[in-house]
């Protein structure tokens, strides 16, 4: 016990130039002890990730008091994607081919093993990463995201959760109807992260409420060190019902999300990652609501439903979501300072670089409609333009695409 400790220490000292206290410790070997209790089987990656198989039934999510009673649904009711007339492909090595783009539905742990039918795959937690936390009750959940409002820098016309404090978004957004679903292909990028606490993401989100209490739900990938421990480019799921305030988290890091899958790991890394020029690699991500239990499932690809966010959890986006976005989004302290961060979004080129910047195509809404559908209103937005840019193509094409991303730091943003 004296030599985990010891160990403890040194490395949070190396870290951080300070020492956790002893009650922080003990805390954390609680909560991995906890969380590795019923693992089942366990998985090395050739990354670095061990993955574990835990009993489907007795996952992180059904720590959270409000979940006590819940029954897990194993699939959906109803699925509207079954309906986009929009769709063709053809099949390719790595998943389908889309619109000249790869699906890709593959992570780096398969290689190694699998998980049985009745448990599900679950990301091992190091304990570096939650030692470094504040605390360990904020481990994997954003920092808080309150509105510029002090600032004065707030756009009248756009809704408020829209623009958020040390947040800088690039995306392409729709508002004014009852949203039941957000779909897109996603172009897999690995942009480069400059602190170990920042990170950089892109993502479907479905979001409602007010700017300092909003409810919000979302997939995507991300690069961030905090959480993961690296700079690999992994598969995420996040949710909040304040804002991110005391609620919510990245992936199974917190009670929550209930995953019915036992092949595709929240939190693993994605391969392969497109790079300028290169083949257009995306993930296919849905993430839709049930209308029988008012679960929002989030599906992987074109079938694989990966689990879903319980009604339980929220107040208000259990009925339907305000707005739907798709785009990028880095967070970082430096954001709207100088110097500015040189954290990237998306693969770190302009969206005006068409052939070479990331992409988002076949976005899609399922509203009061009964199939998916374009969206017909749309508004493009950056927060730092000279940063983070924006472009969206709806002219002339069958399928609009949105380009979006940029460097960060550069001579137009010093």
């Amino acid at each position: 016990m004296r030599s985990t400790i010891f160990i403890l220490l040194w490395l949070l000292i190396t870290v951080h130039g300070g020492s956790p206290s002893r009650h922080k410790i003990l805390e954390v070997e609680r909560k991995l002890k906890h969380l590795r209790r019923h693992s089942l089987k366990t998985i090395k990656s050739e990354d670095g990730d061990i993955i574990n198989c835990i009993d489907i039934n007795k996952q992180p999510a059904f720590d959270n008091p409000a979940l006590k009673d819940h029954k897990i649904q194993m699939a959906p009711t109803h699925n509207s994607a079954k309906k986009d007339l929009t769709v063709g492909s053809r099949t390719s090595r790595y998943g389908k081919k889309m619109n000249e783009s790869l699906i890709v539905t593959s992570q780096v742990w398969q290689k190694s093993g699998k998980c049985a039918e009745g448990t599900i795959p679950v990301r091992r937690i190091r304990k570096r990463e939650l030692l470094k936390a504040d605390s360990v009750e904020e481990y994997g959940r954003k920092k808080p995201s309150f509105s510029h409002h002090e600032h004065g820098e707030v756009n009248k016309n756009l809704d408020s959760f829209v623009q958020l404090k040390n947040h800088s978004k690039a995306i392409l957004f729709t508002v004014g109807y009852r949203y039941l679903g957000g779909k897109a292909d996603l172009r897999v990028c690995n942009p480069f992260v400059e602190k170990d606490d920042e990170y950089s993401t892109t993502q479907v989100a479905l979001l409602t409420g007010p700017h300092n209490d909003f409810e919000c739900v979302q997939s995507g990938w991300a690069v961030n060190p905090s959480v993961y421990g690296d700079r690999q480019t992994r598969l995420f799921v996040y949710w909040t019902a304040d804002g991110s305030k005391e609620t919510g988290c990245f992936d199974l890091t917190c009670p929550g999300f209930i995953q019915t899958n036992n092949e595709i790991a929240l939190g693993a890394a994605i391969y392969p990652i497109s790079i300028p020029g290169g083949l257009p690699y995306v993930i296919t991500i849905y993430i839709f609501k049930d209308p029988c239990t008012n679960n929002w499932w989030m599906q992987y690809g074109e079938k694989t439903n990966i689990g879903y966010w319980p009604p339980e959890l929220f107040e208000t986006i259990l009925y339907n979501a305000q707005s739907v976005e798709w785009g990028g989004e880095v967070y970082s302290a430096r954001v709207a300072q100088t110097p500015h961060t040189a954290t990237q979004m998306g693969n770190g080129q302009f969206a005006s670089v068409l052939d070479y910047s990331s992409a988002i195509t076949r976005m899609r809404i399922h509203d009061n409609s009964e199939a998916l559908k374009i969206p017909e209103w749309t508004y493009d937005f950056s927060d730092e333009y000279n940063c983070y840019d924006v472009w969206y193509m709806s002219e002339y094409i069958y399928d609009p695409q949105f380009y979006y991303g940029g460097p960060g730091r550069n001579p137009k943003c010093p």
